[in-house]
């Protein structure tokens, strides 16, 4: 039998992460499977978005925080002094719980960070904005009125926005942190279609509360209480035949 060689995007290695004093997560050591989706679960305050924000340290822009262990990206660990945050960020997108347009024309929304880094000429402007948006599923909506303000498009269309923002950088990562809970179901249903089709070019990890949309999204799941990872494995197993006795009271309902 050949074993194959598992392709890992991001590890991280025994990290601790405290806010003053007080520490959020215990010796989270966990893979990244390149080009898969990745679920993370548990409890309001079990430091879920704590670790997503680790992953391109968002983190770092919160006063009194410190981070303990590694966290490698293609085995190379971000927190090393020599390593860009900036870069890191680009490599590594991230789509909030609410949808976060800024101010500005649908156009503008996607071409911001790309003009950021040195994308000037019209041409390759136009040509990145319709491919993101194509790529968010949102250009057939928007296409005739790119220059309208982001701020009139709807909950999910905005939240579609954000997404094609982030891939406009054309990231390896896409963070997701709860993407889908200010969105009604219609909406909630495309951006799952969406991230469906996004894992054939991206790396995919999305914090969810909720888990039926972490069954039906990703193929690997973590499960996470009081800042420790109590259980990871692939996403039907964790949620048909979990091995610890915690991750499947949390699952049937029995507490959390």
């Amino acid at each position: 039998m050949v074993t194959v060689e598992k392709n890992f995007i991001i590890k991280t290695r025994d990290v601790d992460f405290f806010y003053g004093s007080f520490r959020a997560l215990t010796n989270i050591t966990i893979n990244f499977e390149t080009k898969r989706v990745t679920a993370l679960i548990g409890p309001s305050g079990c430091g879920k978005s704590t670790l997503l924000r680790l992953l391109n340290r968002m983190n770092d822009l919160i006063d009194g925080t410190r981070v303990e262990g590694e966290v490698l990206f293609e085995d190379r660990n971000i927190y090393a002094p020599d390593v860009d945050p900036v870069e890191v960020r680009r490599r590594i997108g991230m789509v909030f719980q609410k949808p976060n347009p800024f101010p500005k024309s649908i156009f503008n929304n996607v071409t911001f960070a790309p003009k950021l880094s040195g994308i000037t000429t019209k041409s390759d402007l136009e040509a990145l904005v319709e491919h993101s948006l194509k790529q968010a599923v949102l250009w057939d909506e928007v296409k005739d009125i790119l220059n309208r303000s982001a701020m009139t498009l709807s909950g999910g269309q905005q939240q579609r926005l954000c997404i094609a923002r982030a891939l406009a950088m054309k990231p390896d990562v896409l963070l997701m942190d709860e993407p889908t809970s200010a969105l009604d179901p219609i909406s909630t249903a495309k951006i799952e279609e969406l991230i469906d089709e996004l894992k054939k070019y991206y790396t995919i990890i999305i914090v969810t509360h909720n888990m039926q949309q972490a069954a039906r999204v990703s193929e690997f799941t973590g499960f996470f209480y009081i800042g420790k990872l109590i259980e990871f494995n692939a996403t039907e197993k964790i949620f048909t035949n979990p091995d610890v006795k915690q991750t499947e009271d949390y699952i049937t309902g029995r507490f959390g």
